[in-house]
């Protein structure tokens, strides 16, 4: 197997584009043909995926991976955080929690996971044609270089050659870009190999004189612009996107909890025609929704004690009175139980609250996490059986204080076992199944049970591979890819 150079991708700020370039980039070169894997040392983020092996990896990586054409795997993301306050989160470990920590412990610890970190790295350069990384945040945060295992520090230790990429479109971008350089030391300014400038709208021409002035003070070249695509429907890593257009009259609304986790279950509620997604957050309330989701958690009792604060409880009983429907998938499903209970104090002091009481199941926090790739068929009422799939990130047991069909039957087990709860006039469902949404059948089935009439169910994998492909085109339009992997591109002018 031909070995091709890794590349990082770094960026001036978070949310510079990291994300969808490693995405782009993987997808070029597995459509040359290279077996191509990504790579993010350390990621913060509330929203995860499960890989095969049953690991918990950042849901970046696992986009990444389905851009690459491969499998998720834990090497891909050796340290993930989830924070779980404002200054602490659960560290995990090639896929697995191994303790809480505050900001001032992971600064410790970073120095350990370093090993694990070029243990990983070795792994998949020894598994794959190419290893294409990604950094966290920008490597020119005075705060964090000591023992830096995200950026620069991975960078230097591993020997991989870096591109800065900066967006445009948040202004400033010259200034990002040289000062970033200016701040990293004489051999990590060495090896970064160019920039890319990325989401420009307009006429590159204006821009020329900026480019050219770029690369005379830095001698560094400007690999490529490439220009802002609309309309393109992808992940976002962990920033809700909250945009609320008056585009359907079926009112769907999720309340915003401090420690929302993997939101990314909603995108296909948020691109459905019919639907009006709406992000419901601090001060505002949940009344008139048509359909009441209450989202994932990091700390659920906390939540549930955040949700009551908002009046949130209250919004929910009015709604259910008037007929609505409500759902709750792995942690807002713990919240609609009787009783959620935390002795070992994961997420904080050990206790035991009462929940919103809608469901009958008391949720108990165990150290174990429940990590499962789903496959298996849901029955909402008396609607026919339906294909789900989905993914089980949680710490809690749930058991019912009385008998209940679950509605889903998981399947990919020698014994079968059974997933969820549906209330006795079935008004409210709640499920341990995050991207449930994903499935089309699965997707109509829940929306029709909520009373949308006609739904049209959303393939989420086609819209993703569809944006996958307009970035990767873009990509190798825009940029001079031979400045990378001489033996594959062609050298080309950039602007």
């Amino acid at each position: 197997m031909t070995a091709l150079s890794p590349l990082m991708v770094q960026g001036t700020t978070s949310d510079a584009g990291k994300t969808v370039l490693v995405a782009g980039l993987c997808r070029v070169l597995a459509n040359k043909g290279i077996q191509v894997a990504p790579f993010k040392p350390q990621n913060m983020a509330l929203n995860s995926a499960v890989t095969e092996e049953g690991g918990e990896i950042g849901r970046a990586q696992a986009l990444q991976a389905d851009a690459a054409r491969v499998k998720p795997h834990v090497h891909m993301n050796p340290i993930l955080l989830k924070p779980n306050t404002d200054i602490g989160a659960q560290v995990i470990v090639q896929g697995q929690a191994i303790e809480t920590m505050d900001a001032w412990g992971f600064q410790d610890y970073k120095k350990l996971a370093m090993p694990y970190v070029l243990e990983s790295f070795s792994y998949l350069t020894e598994h794959y044609q190419c290893v294409v990384v990604e950094g966290a945040g920008s490597p020119a945060e005075i705060n964090l270089r000591e023992n830096d295992i995200a950026n620069m520090g991975f960078a230097e230790a591993a020997d991989v050659p870096v591109i800065i990429v900066a967006d445009i479109d948040r202004g400033g971008v010259f200034a990002h870009l040289y000062g970033t350089l200016a701040l990293l030391s004489e051999s990590e300014q060495a090896r970064v190999k160019g920039f890319v400038i990325n989401r420009f709208r307009g006429d590159i021409s204006l821009l020329v004189p900026g480019l050219e002035w770029l690369e005379e003070k830095t001698g560094k070249p400007v690999l490529g612009v490439i220009p802002y695509l609309h309309g393109l429907n992808l992940e976002a890593e962990d920033a809700i996107k909250s945009e609320q257009q008056e585009k359907g009259k079926f009112v769907v609304k999720v309340p915003v909890v401090t420690r929302i986790s993997n939101h990314t279950d909603f995108d296909p509620l948020r691109l459905h025609p019919e639907i009006d997604l709406q992000f419901v957050g601090k001060g505002q309330s949940l009344s008139g929704a048509d359909f009441i989701i209450l989202p994932g958690s990091k700390s659920v009792q906390a939540d549930l004690n955040y949700l009551k604060s908002q009046g949130w409880d209250k919004d929910i009983e009015r709604h259910l009175r008037f007929g609505g429907k409500v759902m709750g998938i792995c942690g807002g499903y713990q919240m609609l139980g009787e009783h959620l209970s935390d002795p070992l104090g994961l997420e904080g002091e050990p206790s035991t609250i009462n929940g919103l009481g809608y469901l009958p199941i008391s949720t108990e926090l165990k150290k174990q996490k429940q990590l499962t790739l789903v496959d298996g068929e849901l029955t909402l009422q008396n609607q026919i059986t339906v294909k789900v799939k989905g993914y089980e990130i949680h710490a809690g047991v749930s058991t019912h204080s009385i008998a209940s069909k679950s509605p889903i039957v998981i399947n990919n087990e020698s014994l079968e076992r059974r997933d969820g709860t549906v209330n006795q006039d079935g008004s409210i469902f709640g499920t341990y199944l995050h991207g449930i949404f994903d499935e089309p059948q699965a997707f109509e089935a829940i929306l029709t049970w909520a009373g949308l009439k006609e739904s049209k169910a959303i393939d989420m994998k086609a819209i993703q591979e569809e944006a996958i492909e307009r970035i990767a085109a873009s990509i190798e339009e825009s940029l001079d890819l031979s400045q990378l992997w001489p033996s594959l591109f062609e050298k080309k002018s950039t602007y």
